[in-house]
């Protein structure tokens, strides 16, 4: 479990294909392999990072493996080169990073998982004076998820849905989230790590299950008729 309040902005430094062991050549792993491993450069925050502890790499839930001086190799499954954007990382990638939260950590952002949703392509990223606005094109399966002033997590930064039209989430950056996080490196088409409100999908299933018990069948129009 994470806060999506990134703590260091750490670097990819290689790429392998697991199945072969050799750095890869193109610019996006191929996700019929095995799968692949990544070693990122954490900085300071490997400094307690133990092996098999989690870490989130730009919003995706890893663990951690083989620690070595400042950095970390974390092995990448087909589904998750399928679902992330990390199957597109390439050495010298920024990506955001984040330890999971603990008892005593202070909830500043929202709860999320580290479980990515799908990725999305930056569609916006420009200035308003000292702060930016920053738009990403979400898959549509999950627009139904989206909502103005909700919580959502792109790249694993918490964010509040500042505008939302034709397919694209907007939220408002202030200089201290834009010059803390990978966003500064970050170019339109770039793929972002999209991460849904978990308390909306929940939400969703409940409704769903309901739907076809026979029981009871709740639908979002029948508590709308009867003033909920």
């Amino acid at each position: 479990m994470f806060t999506g309040l990134v703590e260091h902005v750490g670097t990819i430094e290689s790429v392998e294909l697991c199945d072969v062991g050799a750095p890869l050549d193109s610019s996006v792993v191929r996700t019929d392999q095995i799968g692949a491993r990544i070693r990122v450069q954490a900085g300071p925050l490997i400094k307690g990072l133990a092996k098999s502890g989690s870490i989130a790499v730009n919003g995706c839930c890893l663990t951690a493996m083989d620690i070595s001086g400042k950095s970390f190799a974390a092995d990448l499954s087909g589904e998750t080169l399928r679902r992330t954007s990390l199957g597109e990382m390439k050495p010298g990638t920024r990506v955001n990073l984040e330890r999971p939260l603990t008892a005593m950590k202070e909830l500043g952002g929202h709860f999320v998982q580290g479980h990515v949703d799908g990725v999305g392509r930056v569609a916006r990223l420009e200035p308003e004076g000292a702060n930016w606005w920053f738009g990403v094109r979400v898959p549509a399966d999950l627009a139904r998820y989206v909502a103005m002033k909700g919580s959502i997590a792109l790249d694993g930064i918490s964010l509040t849905v500042a505008g939302w039209h034709d397919g694209i989430v907007e939220t408002a950056i202030i200089p201290f989230t834009y010059e803390h996080t990978n966003l500064s490196s970050l170019k339109i088409g770039d793929p972002v790590n999209v991460e849904c409100d978990i308390l909306a999908k929940q939400v969703e299933r409940i409704l769903q299950s309901r739907e076809k018990s026979s029981v009871s069948r709740i639908t979002i129009a029948r508590l709308i008729e009867e003033g909920f």
